[in-house]
Protein backbone atom coordinates (compact mmCIF):
# COMPACT_ATOMS: atom_id res chain seq x y z
CA UNK A 1 0.00 0.00 0.00
CA UNK A 2 1.71 3.16 -1.48
CA UNK A 3 -0.24 4.92 1.93
CA UNK A 4 2.17 3.17 4.16
CA UNK A 5 4.94 3.37 2.37
CA UNK A 6 5.33 6.89 2.15
CA UNK A 7 4.53 7.03 5.78
CA UNK A 8 7.67 4.37 6.81
CA UNK A 9 9.85 6.75 4.73
CA UNK A 10 8.69 9.73 7.02
CA UNK A 11 9.19 7.59 9.38
CA UNK A 12 12.61 6.25 8.78
CA UNK A 13 13.55 10.02 8.01
CA UNK A 14 12.57 11.47 11.60
CA UNK A 15 14.11 8.54 13.22
CA UNK A 16 17.41 9.39 11.10
CA UNK A 17 17.24 13.11 12.28
CA UNK A 18 16.65 11.83 15.98
CA UNK A 19 19.52 9.66 15.96
CA UNK A 20 22.23 11.91 13.93
CA UNK A 21 21.55 15.43 14.54
CA UNK A 22 19.98 16.33 18.47
CA UNK A 23 23.82 17.85 18.62
CA UNK A 24 23.35 20.42 15.76
CA UNK A 25 19.58 20.99 16.83
CA UNK A 26 20.68 21.65 20.09
CA UNK A 27 24.15 23.84 18.63
CA UNK A 28 21.62 25.82 16.38
CA UNK A 29 19.08 26.49 19.45
CA UNK A 30 21.76 27.83 21.73
CA UNK A 31 22.57 30.34 18.67
CA UNK A 32 18.93 31.39 18.62
CA UNK A 33 18.11 31.71 22.43
CA UNK A 34 21.23 33.79 22.64
CA UNK A 35 19.59 36.24 19.72
CA UNK A 36 16.39 35.96 21.02
CA UNK A 37 17.29 36.74 24.65
CA UNK A 38 19.31 40.31 23.90
CA UNK A 39 15.98 40.89 22.15
CA UNK A 40 16.87 40.60 18.49
CA UNK A 41 15.84 38.53 15.27
CA UNK A 42 15.86 35.20 13.99
CA UNK A 43 15.18 35.80 10.29
CA UNK A 44 13.81 32.88 8.61
CA UNK A 45 14.15 32.13 4.82
CA UNK A 46 13.86 29.95 1.96
CA UNK A 47 12.27 29.64 -1.56
CA UNK A 48 9.16 27.71 -3.15
CA UNK A 49 8.41 24.78 -0.34
CA UNK A 50 11.32 25.86 1.57
CA UNK A 51 9.14 28.56 2.89
CA UNK A 52 6.62 25.84 3.98
CA UNK A 53 8.89 25.85 7.38
CA UNK A 54 9.35 29.57 7.48
CA UNK A 55 5.15 30.01 7.52
CA UNK A 56 5.05 27.11 10.33
CA UNK A 57 7.35 28.60 12.71
CA UNK A 58 5.72 32.08 13.47
CA UNK A 59 3.04 33.20 13.82
CA UNK A 60 1.77 30.39 14.83
CA UNK A 61 -0.43 28.42 17.76
CA UNK A 62 2.49 27.34 20.10
CA UNK A 63 5.01 29.67 18.11
CA UNK A 64 6.75 32.97 19.87
CA UNK A 65 8.40 35.96 19.38
CA UNK A 66 11.96 35.98 18.05
CA UNK A 67 11.16 34.66 14.60
CA UNK A 68 10.84 37.21 11.36
CA UNK A 69 9.87 35.65 8.65
CA UNK A 70 10.96 36.90 5.30
CA UNK A 71 8.66 35.84 2.77
CA UNK A 72 9.00 37.08 -0.78
CA UNK A 73 5.65 36.82 -2.61
CA UNK A 74 7.51 35.69 -5.96
CA UNK A 75 9.30 33.21 -4.50
CA UNK A 76 6.27 31.24 -2.80
CA UNK A 77 3.47 31.97 -4.17
CA UNK A 78 2.15 28.92 -6.25
CA UNK A 79 -1.55 28.94 -6.47
CA UNK A 80 -2.10 30.50 -9.61
CA UNK A 81 0.46 27.70 -11.38
CA UNK A 82 0.35 28.76 -14.57
CA UNK A 83 -0.01 32.90 -15.86
CA UNK A 84 1.39 35.24 -13.00
CA UNK A 85 3.11 34.47 -10.67
CA UNK A 86 3.70 30.65 -11.88
CA UNK A 87 6.18 27.77 -11.45
CA UNK A 88 8.23 28.84 -14.81
CA UNK A 89 8.70 32.24 -13.22
CA UNK A 90 9.74 30.89 -10.17
CA UNK A 91 12.25 28.60 -11.27
CA UNK A 92 13.93 30.98 -12.97
CA UNK A 93 13.70 33.57 -9.99
CA UNK A 94 15.42 31.70 -7.34
CA UNK A 95 18.25 31.08 -9.78
CA UNK A 96 18.65 34.77 -10.99
CA UNK A 97 22.52 35.50 -8.91
CA UNK A 98 21.74 39.03 -7.25
CA UNK A 99 18.25 38.48 -6.41
CA UNK A 100 18.86 37.69 -2.89
CA UNK A 101 21.59 40.52 -2.46
CA UNK A 102 18.03 42.86 -3.66
CA UNK A 103 16.25 41.25 -0.92
CA UNK A 104 18.37 42.21 1.73
CA UNK A 105 18.38 45.56 1.22
CA UNK A 106 14.53 45.57 2.41
CA UNK A 107 15.11 44.62 5.64
CA UNK A 108 17.23 46.13 9.09
CA UNK A 109 19.90 43.89 10.34
CA UNK A 110 22.46 43.75 13.59
CA UNK A 111 25.36 41.99 14.26
CA UNK A 112 23.63 40.28 17.19
CA UNK A 113 20.71 38.38 14.73
CA UNK A 114 20.74 35.06 13.47
CA UNK A 115 19.91 34.03 9.52
CA UNK A 116 17.72 31.05 9.48
CA UNK A 117 17.58 29.55 5.88
CA UNK A 118 15.75 26.46 4.54
CA UNK A 119 17.06 25.12 0.85
CA UNK A 120 16.74 20.96 0.27
CA UNK A 121 19.76 21.11 -2.55
CA UNK A 122 21.65 23.95 -1.23
CA UNK A 123 22.29 25.28 -4.93
CA UNK A 124 20.34 27.69 -6.24
CA UNK A 125 21.49 31.60 -6.49
CA UNK A 126 18.29 33.16 -3.74
CA UNK A 127 19.27 31.34 -0.81
CA UNK A 128 23.55 31.49 -1.49
CA UNK A 129 22.77 35.44 -1.49
CA UNK A 130 20.95 35.42 1.31
CA UNK A 131 23.73 33.45 3.12
CA UNK A 132 26.36 35.81 1.70
CA UNK A 133 24.85 38.76 2.72
CA UNK A 134 24.45 37.84 5.99
CA UNK A 135 27.74 36.86 6.34
CA UNK A 136 28.88 39.75 5.28
CA UNK A 137 26.71 41.73 7.91
CA UNK A 138 28.24 39.50 10.62
CA UNK A 139 25.07 37.51 11.49
CA UNK A 140 25.60 33.79 12.37
CA UNK A 141 24.34 31.71 9.10
CA UNK A 142 22.04 28.77 9.92
CA UNK A 143 21.17 26.09 7.33
CA UNK A 144 18.69 23.44 7.21
CA UNK A 145 18.55 20.89 4.16
CA UNK A 146 19.62 17.48 2.33
CA UNK A 147 23.54 18.20 3.15
CA UNK A 148 24.80 14.77 3.02
CA UNK A 149 22.54 14.14 0.25
CA UNK A 150 23.75 17.53 -1.78
CA UNK A 151 27.32 16.78 -1.09
CA UNK A 152 29.29 16.86 -4.34
CA UNK A 153 25.93 18.93 -6.07
CA UNK A 154 27.30 21.21 -8.27
CA UNK A 155 26.71 25.18 -7.16
CA UNK A 156 24.84 27.18 -9.54
CA UNK A 157 26.20 31.11 -8.02
CA UNK A 158 29.41 32.08 -9.40
CA UNK A 159 31.21 32.16 -5.96
CA UNK A 160 31.20 28.68 -6.19
CA UNK A 161 29.81 28.04 -2.97
CA UNK A 162 26.25 25.93 -2.11
CA UNK A 163 24.65 27.38 1.06
CA UNK A 164 25.82 24.10 3.02
CA UNK A 165 29.54 25.65 2.53
CA UNK A 166 28.71 28.71 3.84
CA UNK A 167 26.59 27.64 7.11
CA UNK A 168 28.12 28.18 10.51
CA UNK A 169 25.85 25.52 11.56
CA UNK A 170 24.19 22.55 9.12
CA UNK A 171 21.10 20.45 10.46
CA UNK A 172 20.48 17.56 7.95
CA UNK A 173 17.19 17.30 6.89
CA UNK A 174 18.32 13.66 6.42
CA UNK A 175 15.30 13.73 3.40
CA UNK A 176 16.32 12.24 -0.33
CA UNK A 177 17.84 14.68 -2.66
CA UNK A 178 14.97 13.39 -5.27
CA UNK A 179 12.45 14.40 -2.67
CA UNK A 180 9.33 12.41 -3.86
CA UNK A 181 9.99 8.81 -2.61
CA UNK A 182 7.45 6.10 -3.59
CA UNK A 183 7.78 4.53 -7.07
CA UNK A 184 4.59 4.31 -8.97
CA UNK A 185 3.14 1.72 -11.58
CA UNK A 186 3.54 2.62 -15.04
CA UNK A 187 5.72 5.64 -14.29
CA UNK A 188 9.00 6.80 -14.40
CA UNK A 189 8.50 9.66 -11.55
CA UNK A 190 8.03 9.02 -8.04
CA UNK A 191 5.11 10.36 -6.01
CA UNK A 192 5.13 10.97 -2.12
CA UNK A 193 7.74 13.98 -1.12
CA UNK A 194 9.25 14.00 1.60
CA UNK A 195 11.26 17.39 2.41
CA UNK A 196 8.41 19.04 3.86
CA UNK A 197 7.92 16.78 6.77
CA UNK A 198 11.44 16.73 7.20
CA UNK A 199 11.64 20.51 7.43
CA UNK A 200 8.99 20.55 9.38
CA UNK A 201 10.35 17.62 12.09
CA UNK A 202 13.80 19.54 12.46
CA UNK A 203 11.70 22.90 13.28
CA UNK A 204 9.92 22.24 15.94
CA UNK A 205 12.88 20.24 17.65
CA UNK A 206 15.02 23.21 17.55
CA UNK A 207 11.93 25.71 18.37
CA UNK A 208 11.33 22.99 21.59
CA UNK A 209 14.78 23.49 22.23
CA UNK A 210 14.94 27.13 21.84
CA UNK A 211 11.98 27.35 24.21
CA UNK A 212 13.48 25.25 26.96
CA UNK A 213 17.12 27.06 26.83
CA UNK A 214 15.17 30.52 27.28
CA UNK A 215 12.78 29.22 29.81
CA UNK A 216 15.39 28.01 32.14
CA UNK A 217 17.73 31.13 31.83
CA UNK A 218 14.57 32.68 33.02
CA UNK A 219 13.88 34.82 30.00
CA UNK A 220 9.75 35.41 29.14
CA UNK A 221 8.55 33.89 26.10
CA UNK A 222 5.78 36.22 24.30
CA UNK A 223 3.76 33.00 23.30
CA UNK A 224 0.52 32.34 20.58
CA UNK A 225 -1.94 30.56 22.57
CA UNK A 226 -4.79 28.77 21.45
CA UNK A 227 -7.65 31.04 20.13
CA UNK A 228 -10.15 28.06 19.22
CA UNK A 229 -10.08 26.05 22.56
CA UNK A 230 -11.26 27.81 25.85
CA UNK A 231 -8.31 28.06 28.97
CA UNK A 232 -8.19 30.21 31.51
CA UNK A 233 -9.81 32.56 29.45
CA UNK A 234 -6.85 35.34 29.05
CA UNK A 235 -5.65 33.78 25.47
CA UNK A 236 -6.67 36.68 23.67
CA UNK A 237 -4.87 39.17 26.01
CA UNK A 238 -1.82 37.04 25.66
CA UNK A 239 -2.01 37.13 22.34
CA UNK A 240 -2.51 40.89 21.98
CA UNK A 241 0.88 41.09 24.15
CA UNK A 242 2.44 38.97 21.66
CA UNK A 243 1.42 41.01 19.05
CA UNK A 244 2.38 44.03 21.18
CA UNK A 245 6.12 42.87 21.24
CA UNK A 246 6.42 41.83 17.61
CA UNK A 247 4.80 45.63 16.48
CA UNK A 248 7.47 46.91 18.96
CA UNK A 249 10.27 45.17 18.26
CA UNK A 250 9.70 45.01 14.58
CA UNK A 251 9.84 48.75 14.86
CA UNK A 252 12.68 49.28 16.85
CA UNK A 253 11.28 51.21 19.52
Amino acid sequence: MLATQWLDNVRGIMTRIEETQIDNIRKAAEAMADTIECKRWVHTFGCGHATIPVEEMYPRIGGFVGFHPMIELPLTFFTRITGEMGVHQFIFLERVEGYGVEIMKGYDFDKRDVMWLFSHSGVNNVNIDIALESRKKGMKVIVFGSAAEAKGKKTRHSSGKTIFDLADIVVDTCAPLQDASVNLKNHVDKIGPVSSMAFITCVWMTITTVAEILADRGVKLYIHPSHNVQGDGNERIRLDEALAEYKRRITGV
